[in-house]
C-alpha cells in the first residue's frame, strides 16, 4: 500500500497501532512526537499537567521550552512568571531556553531539534515552520502538550495532504516571502485549508532552506496544518554547514547552548549519517494519494504585497507604489522573516540610505545567534546608521506586544506572517506584509516602494481534485465500552461556516463559574434562538462545511454534548474545533455526502429543521444509514475510541498516569 511522505513520517512515530495498520490521510491514531516545544504559554500547561495528577515529565528530553513572546515586559508581574517558567523546566529536566536567546521556531531550527523526517510538535500555530527543513511540524493545543508532558504521547487525525508543485525559478528580485504572498492570495478560496501540504515540483531545488523555512511559516496563514518540503540536497548541504559552524564556535570557545561540554547531541555527524542511510525511505511512494495537485510557475511571480488586514488579497509592488500608500512604521522582525538572509537583504536593499522622516522601522533578529552574525558582517550597523530601531530577538509586535505597536489611523508594512486587523496594534490601523526587501525599501521611501522591472503580469497556477480511493471494506475493532451501534434522531442546522460564536456566544466565555447546565442553556443561542427548543436529549446534530470555524473556544464544544447531543455529522470541520471535541470526549464525523442530500431536500433557508429521521450509525462498518440509503466514514480507530470511552484526553492522560 502507497503513502505519502506525511504519512510515511508519521507512520513512524505513530504508537498504539493494530499489527500491520499503514496510517491513511482520515486516520486519528496516538503519535510520540519527538519533541514538543512551549513558549511563554509553558505557564499555561503547568496547571493543565498538574491538575491532571502529573508530578513529572514522562521523558524530559522531549520537551523543550523557550521563552520568547513577551520579552519586552519587564514588570514583576512578567518577571515573575518567567522565574515560575524556568524553575519548573529545571526542576523537571527538560532543555530551557531563556528570554533574549531567541524566538522558540527558531531555536527549534538552529539547535537540531526540528529535524529531517521526524515528528515534531508546539503549542504554536507557527510549528508548520518545521517543514522547511523536512520537519514534519504541526501545531497542538495546550492540553495536548500537558498530555505529552506526563506520558509522551497525544493524538492526532492526519489531515488531508495537498501536493503544491513549485515549478520554474523565481526572478532576480523575487523571495520566498513573494512565494507564500501568491500562494495565499492566488489560491484564496480555502484550496488547502486544514490540509497538510507536500511541496514538490522542479522549482524546489532553486529555494534555499531559509526560502523554505519562511514558505513552510506561513502555510499556516495559508489555512495548512503542515507545510513539508523534501529532505534534499539543499536540507543536507545546510545540516552540514551547521555542524561545522557548531564545531568552529567550540573551538573559537563559544559553545552552543546544547553542548555542555561534549558534541552537539542532535547536530553532529553521526546524527547526518542516520539520516543518509534513512533518505530512501524518506520519498513518498509514486502512486501517494494526494486531495489536491496545487501547481505554480515560479516564473511568474513579482514582488507582491498582502493586504491590508487580510492575507488573501494581494498587490503587485509595481502598482502599489503607484498608489502613494504613505506609512508610518515599518517592521523586519518575526519567526517568518528575520533571519540572516532576511537581514541581508534588507540592509543591502537600504545600501546607506536613511530611514525616511516619520517612518519608525522597528528590526529583531529571528534569534541572539542571527544578531550575532549580522553584526559580525556588519549588516546589523548598516540597518541602525540608516535609523532603523533594534528590539531584542523574539516576537514582539508581530503579535502586539511590547514597542512600537500601529497606533489609530497608521499603516504599517512588516516582514511577518500576520496582518489581521487588530494583530499589530490598534484595530483602526492598516497592517500590509511583504518581503524584507519591500519593506526595507518602503521604510526609506516613506510609502510602499520597491524597485522591480514587471512585465506584463499573470500568475500561471491551477488546481486539480482528486478522487478518493474506495478503501477495502473492512469490519473495525470495537473496544469495550464503545459502543458498536448507536441511533438517533436528526437535527438539521444547514449553515457553512458555522462559527464557534454562533453555537456558543463568546460573552459567556470567560464567566468562570458557568456549569456545564448554564451551558447547555445557550448553546446555538447566537445561531438560532429556536434551537433549544427544538433539540432533545440523544439527537444527532447534522451541519454544513466549516463547521466550528473561529475562536478555539472549547464550550464550543462542551456545550453540545452537555445539551445531550450524542454527537455531530458535518460536511467538513475546523480541525481547531474536532480537536476541542475529541480532547472532551465529544465524537464529530465528516460525512459529506450525507450533509449534500439533506441540503438538497430541506434546503438551506431555515436555520434549523427537526425532520423526524433516524439516523443510525454502525462503528464497526463505518457507515451511516438514514432513508434508506447508507453513507460511509473514514473507520474511527482504537486511538479515538479509547478518548471517547475515557470522556476526553484529560481523563486519558489520568487513566495512563494511573497504570
Amino acid at each position: 500500500m502507497s503513502q505519502n511522505l506525511i504519512e510515511l513520517i508519521t507512520q513512524k512515530f505513530a504508537v498504539d497501532l493494530q499489527p500491520g495498520q499503514l496510517v491513511r490521510s482520515g486516520d486519528i491514531i496516538f503519535i510520540e512526537p519527538a519533541y514538543i516545544m512551549t513558549h511563554d504559554n509553558t505557564g499555561a500547561v503547568i496547571p493543565k499537567f498538574k491538575n491532571i495528577g502529573a508530578t513529572k515529565f514522562a521523558n524530559p528530553r522531549q520537551v523543550v521550552h523557550t521563552l520568547d513572546h513577551n520579552i519586552q515586559d519587564k514588570s514583576e508581574k512578567n518577571r515573575a512568571k518567567y522565574l515560575k517558567i524556568e524553575r519548573f523546566s529545571k526542576e523537571m529536566g527538560c532543555d530551557f531556553y531563556p528570554a533574549g536567546r531567541g524566538i522558540g521556531h527558531q531555536i527549534m531550527i538552529e539547535e537540531g531539534y526540528a529535524w529531517p523526517g521526524t515528528f515534531v510538535v508546539a503549542s504554536d500555530s507557527h510549528s508548520n515552520m518545521y517543514g522547511g527543513i523536512g520537519c514534519l511540524g504541526t501545531p497542538v493545543v495546550r492540553t495536548d502538550a500537558a498530555a505529552i508532558w506526563a506520558t509522551g504521547k497525544t493524538w492526532w487525525q492526519i489531515p488531508p495532504v495537498a501536493k503544491v508543485n513549485l515549478v520554474g525559478k523565481l526572478r532576480k528580485g523575487v523571495t520566498g516571502k513573494d512565494v507564500i504572498i501568491a500562494l495565499c492570495g492566488y489560491f484564496n478560496h480555502d484550496e488547502v485549508l486544514n490540509h497538510a501540504i507536500e511541496f514538490s515540483g522542479n522549482g524546489v531545488r532553486s529555494l534555499s532552506l531559509d526560502q523554505r523555512l519562511t514558505i513552510a511559516n506561513m502555510t499556516t496563514e495559508w489555512g495548512a496544518l503542515v507545510g513539508l518540503f523534501p529532505i534534499d540536497e539543499i536540507t543536507i548541504d545546510w545540516i552540514k554547514k551547521r555542524i561545522e559552524f557548531i564545531k568552529l564556535r567550540r573551538l573559537a570557545g563559544v559553545p552552543s547552548d546544547a553542548d555542555g561540554n561534549g558534541e552537539h547531541p542532535r547536530l553532529n555527524l553521526k546524527h547526518l549519517e542516520n539520516l543518509l542511510n534513512e533518505l530512501p525511505n524518506l520519498k513518498p511512494d509514486d502512486d501517494a494519494y494526494y486531495s489536491k495537485e496545487l501547481t505554480i510557475d515560479l516564473d511568474s511571480i513579482e514582488p507582491y504585497v498582502s493586504g491590508p488586514d487580510t492575507v488573501k488579497v494581494m498587490t503587485l509592488v509595481s502598482e502599489i507604489k503607484k498608489q502613494d500608500v504613505k506609512i508610518n512604521k515599518a517592521y523586519l522582525v518575526s519567526c517568518v522573516n528575520s533571519r540572516l538572509e532576511d537581514i541581508v537583504e534588507a540592509a543591502s536593499t537600504i545600501n546607506g540610505k536613511k530611514i525616511a522622516d516619520g517612518v519608525e522601522f522597528y528590526v529583531a533578529a529571528a534569534s541572539n545567534e542571527v544578531q550575532a552574525q549580522a553584526e559580525k558582517l556588519g549588516y546589523w550597523q548598516l540597518l541602525l546608521e540608516a535609523g532603523a530601531k533594534p528590539l531584542p530577538p523574539g516576537c514582539g509586535p508581530c503579535i502586539g506586544l511590547g514597542t512600537g505597536l500601529l497606533k489609530d489611523g497608521e499603516v504599517g508594512i512588516s516582514a511577518t506572517n500576520r496582518n489581521f486587523k487588530g494583530r499589530m496594534g490598534s484595530p483602526n490601523a492598516q497592517a500590509y506584509l511583504a518581503s524584507p526587501a519591500v519593506v526595507a525599501a518602503s521604510a526609506v521611501a516613506g510609502k510602499i516602494d520597491f524597485d522591480f522591472n514587471s512585465t506584463e503580469h499573470h500568475i500561471n497556477g491551477k488546481v486539480k481534485e482528486n478522487l478518493k480511493p474506495q478503501k477495502e471494506k473492512s469490519e473495525g475493532e470495537i473496544i469495550e465500552g464503545f459502543p458498536a451501534k448507536t441511533e438517533g434522531e436528526i437535527i438539521f442546522c444547514p449553515a457553512d461556516n458555522m462559527n464557534t460564536d454562533g453555537i456558543y456566544p463568546g460573552k459567556y466565555t470567560y464567566i468562570d463559574d458557568f456549569t456545564p447546565k448554564d451551558q447547555a442553556n445557550v448553546v446555538m443561542e447566537n445561531y438560532d434562538p429556536e434551537f433549544k427548543y427544538m433539540v432533545k436529549e440523544k439527537d444527532i446534530l447534522v451541519s454544513g462545511y466549516n463547521f466550528g470555524t473561529g475562536s478555539s473556544r472549547e464550550q464550543a464544544a462542551t456545550a453540545l454534548k452537555y445539551r445531550g447531543i450524542q454527537l455531530v455529522i458535518v460536511g467538513s470541520a475546523s480541525a481547531t474545533y474536532k480537536r476541542n471535541a475529541i480532547n472532551n470526549g465529544f465524537l464529530v464525523l465528516e460525512v459529506p455526502e450525507l450533509v449534500d442530500d439533506l441540503k438538497a431536500k430541506f434546503g438551506t433557508d431555515k436555520l434549523t429543521v427537526k425532520p423526524g429521521l433516524t439516523a443510525v450509525i454502525d462503528f464497526t462498518a463505518s457507515t451511516i444509514s438514514l432513508e434508506n440509503k447508507e453513507y460511509h466514514f473514514d473507520q474511527l480507530g482504537t486511538a479515538a475510541q479509547e478518548l471517547i470511552v475515557a470522556g476526553g484526553l484529560g481523563n486519558w492522560v489520568k487513566s495512563k498516569l494511573g497504570e
